[in-house]
């Protein structure tokens, strides 16, 4: 029977280290770390600039490894979608981009199967949720209008289950 541990670590997309938090954690488990590392780095590159979870399944015995790469973060994103670098600190009164609604209907295509909601309306209203938490507009109007919106059907054409 084969004994495995699994490592769960936030890197950032392709630029993953031997350093904390992965060389510490893998280095004891008797494994090559910079193997791990470039295989993380090979199957995140597509997420450079993002937080991206990462899950390392290790067998013990043979000390062969499986690394699986998970979708980032709604607010990870955004941040891509818009081009910036973080979010407002004061979202309330600075606002750091607008994203259009087609922009947030490819966010919950990305996310499918991650969100809470049941549908798309409400799948879009989570990333209204973060939009509002970090200073996005959508639309040109505050996430929490879009919601209203929503609920009212205007955007009915985007958002068809």
């Amino acid at each position: 029977m084969s004994e495995t541990k699994i490592v769960e670590v936030l890197v950032s997309g392709g630029q993953a280290t031997a350093g904390p938090p992965l060389g510490p954690t893998l280095g004891p488990l008797g494994l090559n770390v910079l193997s791990v590392v470039n295989k993380i780095n090979e199957l995140t590159k597509s997420y450079a600039g993002m937080k991206v979870p990462v899950k390392v399944e290790v067998n013990l015995n043979n000390k062969q490894f499986e690394v699986s790469v998970g979708i980032p973060t709604t607010s990870a994103l955004i941040v891509r979608q818009l081009g910036i670098t973080k979010g407002s600190g004061m979202p309330n009164v600075e606002k750091v981009g607008d994203l259009s609604m087609e922009q947030v209907v490819m966010i919950i295509t990305q996310k499918q199967g991650t969100l809470l909601a049941k549908n798309s309306k409400g799948a879009v209203k989570e990333v209204l949720g973060s939009c509002a938490s970090m200073g996005v507009t959508v639309d040109g109007k505050e996430p929490t209008t879009v919601q209203q919106e929503i609920d009212n059907g205007i955007y009915d054409e985007f958002l068809k289950d």
